[in-house]
């Protein structure tokens, strides 16, 4: 039987790389993205609800069955301290509501959703090195948000792993995405690869196959695991 999957942020980058890798296997798999486009759910999950109406629309596209769901959608907007308040406010906000707030949204539902069905599940978030290391001064938010996204997957796996509800978190460094290329640019990128050892950032793809490694073979007893690809930039 084929294994159900969601995928959030799906239309670019590390979402579309995974999305690719999971059709390799014997998946059914449904995407998100801001507009719709190649199938892809349409989903704002800046707007309150909806993340909501995602979930009830993966279901029925799924036929009322998801079992894993990879929460990968996400932002990377700088907020410099020098903005008027209420304008630093907003871009907190919008950070924390679509990279933790949605993601946590649809962790419950699949948590429930796991508990519902009696058979377990899996729940793969893409967080960021970000949350062990931070980020720019224009970037507290983002950190934050990725650090709530590991303490989030921590808590589920310890709260839900005995009903085999399973919940890792992947946290890469730079991945050669559009935000990626955005950041290196305007960050000076032969400074920024200076601090990879390994010399170049992260490609989509191999962060993919660290998804569809945790969203179907990992081991049971690696609930709660977070994993990094970063190129030995940031060890813990």
């Amino acid at each position: 039987m084929a294994t159900h999957v969601l995928v959030t942020g799906a239309s670019r980058g590390i979402g579309a790389a995974i999305v690719e890798r999971l059709a390799t296997e014997s998946t059914a798999v449904v995407g998100q993205a801001t507009t719709a486009a190649g199938g892809l759910i349409a989903a704002d999950l800046a707007q309150p609800g909806s993340a909501a109406a995602l979930w009830r629309e993966a279901l029925a596209r799924l036929d009322g069955r998801i079992d894993v769901i990879v929460n990968n959608a996400g932002v990377f907007e700088a907020n410099g301290i020098d903005l008027p308040d209420a304008d630093w406010v907003e871009g907190w906000e919008r950070t924390m509501r679509i990279n933790l707030t949605a993601s946590a949204e649809l962790c419950r539902f699949a948590v429930q959703h796991f508990r519902e069905r009696g058979k377990g599940g899996r729940i793969v978030n893409i967080a960021s090195r970000a949350a062990y290391r931070g980020d720019s001064p224009a970037h507290w938010h983002y950190a934050a948000s990725k650090a709530g996204m590991v303490g989030m997957t921590k808590s589920i796996a310890r709260g839900y792993a005995s009903e085999r509800i399973l919940a890792f978190a992947i946290c890469p460094g730079f991945t050669m995405t559009g935000m990626a290329d955005d950041y290196l640019a305007s960050r000076g990128g032969n400074k920024l690869l200076a601090d990879i050892p390994l010399g170049r950032v992260a490609m989509p793809e191999e962060v993919a196959e660290m998804a569809a490694f945790l969203a179907l073979r990992a081991p049971e007893s690696m609930a709660g695991a977070v994993l990094d690809v970063n190129g030995a930039s940031y060890v813990r």
